[in-house]
């Protein structure tokens, strides 16, 4: 059973009427985590949401033939995940929290053609059976996004060639073999300056690439997959991502199901920004969040 009544209060200070629901958050299971699960999870409790998941990152992608850099003192290489433990733990506190909350067991998987990273993954699911993927986009050539502010040295080409890359992967990764649920932060390397070239415009706009994200946001509709709404811009120059413009073009399109996620990596930003994410949400004319879990897929209004 995917879902268990909960009674209590939420953050806001309001009944259950209105369902919180926060699907992308990691914690030191992943190498970037801040918080122990177990913290974060009392911290979504606190909160009073009623669907919290945990997505630690699975970055196969960077473990088989990605470039794992240690850019300048004090950033350190990204440390595999210990999927056995996390899986474990993570069982053990659904558990535990059964009743208080709805703890569902996710991943975030960074996707990356390559055979090897494709098999990974295919076996990471059919051994531990997450109960929701997301499917990101992190890197091209190996090298995550990220790097690319940290020194730019690894900055890539210009930009018209740099988001054609990025835009051409996330198109590939909709046809993954392996399940996956939601399609995470589209649009995530506008958040850092990753492009040679002078321009100084880093948004992906349908002005400059509609044909292509006119494509993806289809496919994400026939494939019945899941559009995240992503709250943590990281100094990017939307508020969240998808950018407005490319959400409003989803549901032009026929796009309907939509999930909420902070990329909390502390317990203080869980369902950080989720009031104006649900305010443009309402705006542009959508009526719910979908939250999926082992194959089905919960209509939570907003």
């Amino acid at each position: 059973m995917c879902y268990n009544n909960v009674v209590h209060k939420n953050f806001y200070g309001e009944d259950m009427k209105k369902l919180l629901t926060d699907l992308h958050t990691h914690s030191t299971f992943s190498h970037d985590g801040k918080m122990p699960l177990q913290q974060m999870l009392d911290g979504a409790l606190e909160k009073g949401f009623t669907f919290y998941g945990a997505s630690e990152h699975f970055d196969y992608d960077i473990f088989f033939g990605g470039k794992n850099l240690e850019i300048n003192t004090g950033v350190r290489k990204i440390a595999n995940i210990d999927a056995e433990s996390y899986f474990h733990t993570a069982r053990h506190l659904q558990d535990d929290y059964a009743g208080c909350l709805n703890f569902l067991v996710g991943a975030e998987y960074s996707f990356d053609e390559q055979p090897q990273v494709i098999d990974a993954y295919i076996k990471c699911d059919e051994k531990y059976k997450p109960d929701y993927v997301i499917n990101s986009i992190h890197s091209l050539d190996g090298l995550d996004f990220y790097y690319c502010t940290v020194d730019p040295e690894y900055q890539f080409k210009d930009k018209q060639t740099t988001y054609g890359l990025y835009l051409d992967a996330v198109r590939k990764s909709l046809d993954a073999p392996y399940p996956y649920d939601i399609v995470g932060h589209f649009g995530y390397l506008t958040r850092y300056n990753c492009y040679r070239g002078g321009n100084p415009d880093r948004s992906l706009s349908l002005a400059e690439f509609g044909k292509e994200i006119d494509d993806i946001l289809k496919t994400i509709i026939k494939k019945d997959k899941i559009l995240e709404i992503n709250s943590s811009n990281k100094g990017g120059i939307s508020p969240f991502l998808p950018s407005n413009e490319i959400l409003k073009r989803y549901f032009e399109l026929g796009g309907r199901k939509v999930t909420f996620g902070s990329d909390a990596h502390e317990s203080s930003r869980i369902g950080d920004k989720r009031e104006e994410v649900v305010a443009l949400l309402k705006e542009i004319g959508f009526t719910h969040i979908t939250v999926p879990c082992r194959g089905e897929h919960i209509k939570v209004e907003i």
